[in-house]
């Protein structure tokens, strides 16, 4: 069949973003073929289409996205022509139908629009390995959270919350401050890396927090780790400025002796138990309003480039998503 899809044939600014038309063929035993409604964009889409995280050329892009069956794999048993559907890290995701394995979808349940299990997937299933599995967050603990305002950062500070732990949030600017107290923050900071961790040790009366949760990366790796008390936990999940340079492992004893650890989705959702087990967690939160993803800014899929070029002059605050032509409110 007919359908379109970003292929990236060379790596650099939002303007090598262009919608194509492509032949898909007929999904295989094992998988489904979707007609997508709703994209996720995510900061690794950049990565992707500056050359910092390399594909091999050309290449779609996009690992997020949800939409109806429309064909299902001879072999597949778990999945029927329309249900609805979500996946994440599946590169290809900007595009308007697809085929995906089927072990790789999650039936999204009755009652949660598609826009927010979009909104709520990826950025929920990162919250969740990070305040169980990285590190159980128990209540009257203190977080440091960086990037509050944005999708996981949201996701983060209002299950800590209902955790029963303090969050302090870090965000990029003024007009971020608010949605980051909506949010649950109990302070919100603006400093900058230099004047960081003294801000921060005012805000807990000179003890520093218990763990800090670093999307940012080399910019804010050295004031995050002068922020944590002794033998706090440093958790880095992202790359925002660029990645941590070369650490005096040696000069560690006398910052604190922290812990520090890198992580990524890939390594707490590597198998489909560990998939169903985070989605039902995160869905469940959704549905009950413990959560509420706050969705930022929507586009049409065709203006991924503009969603791009918003996402590095720093305008979201919240899950952005792409929308196809065969997008439904309802």
């Amino acid at each position: 069949m007919k359908t379109h899809a970003f292929q990236l044939t060379q790596v650099g600014g939002p303007d090598v973003l262009r919608l194509s038309g492509l032949d898909l063929r007929s999904p295989g035993p094992l998988e489904v073929r979707l007609r997508q409604e709703v994209v996720g964009f995510n900061f690794i889409d950049i990565a992707h289409r500056s050359g910092r995280y390399p594909l091999r050329l050309p290449s779609g892009i996009g690992m997020e996205a949800a939409g109806v069956v429309e064909e299902v794999g001879a072999e597949v048993t778990d999945l029927k022509i329309g249900d609805r559907v979500i996946y994440k890290m599946q590169l290809g995701a900007y595009a308007e139908h697809r085929n995906v394995a089927a072990e790789q979808l999650v039936v999204i349940p009755p009652g949660l629009p598609t826009e927010l299990a979009v909104a709520a997937f990826t950025k929920g299933l990162t919250a969740e390995f990070l305040l169980r599995r990285v590190h159980a967050v128990h209540p009257g603990e203190t977080l440091l959270v960086h990037a509050a305002a944005g999708g996981v950062g949201g996701f983060l500070t209002q299950w800590a919350k209902h955790l029963g732990a303090k969050v302090i949030g870090i965000v990029g600017n003024e007009e971020k401050v608010a949605i980051a107290q909506a949010q649950g923050c109990d302070a919100v900071i603006t400093a900058a890396p230099s004047e960081l961790s003294r801000a921060v040790l005012d805000a807990t009366d000179g003890r520093g927090v218990d763990v800090v949760y670093d999307s940012t990366g080399r910019d804010t790796f050295n004031a995050s780790i002068d922020c944590l008390r002794p033998m706090g936990l440093f958790v880095s999940y992202g790359s925002a400025s660029g990645l941590i340079d070369p650490i005096d492992f040696s000069g560690l004893a006398a910052r604190g002796a922290p812990f520090l650890t890198r992580v990524s989705i890939a390594n707490y959702c590597a198998t489909r138990a560990e998939l169903v087990a985070g989605a039902a967690q995160v869905f469940d939160l959704v549905l009950q309003g413990v959560v509420e993803p706050r969705i930022s800014h929507r586009y049409r899929l065709e203006d991924a480039a503009d969603c791009h070029a918003d996402a590095e002059a720093r305008r979201h605050a919240g899950s952005v998503v792409l929308l196809t032509p065969h997008h439904s409110p309802a």
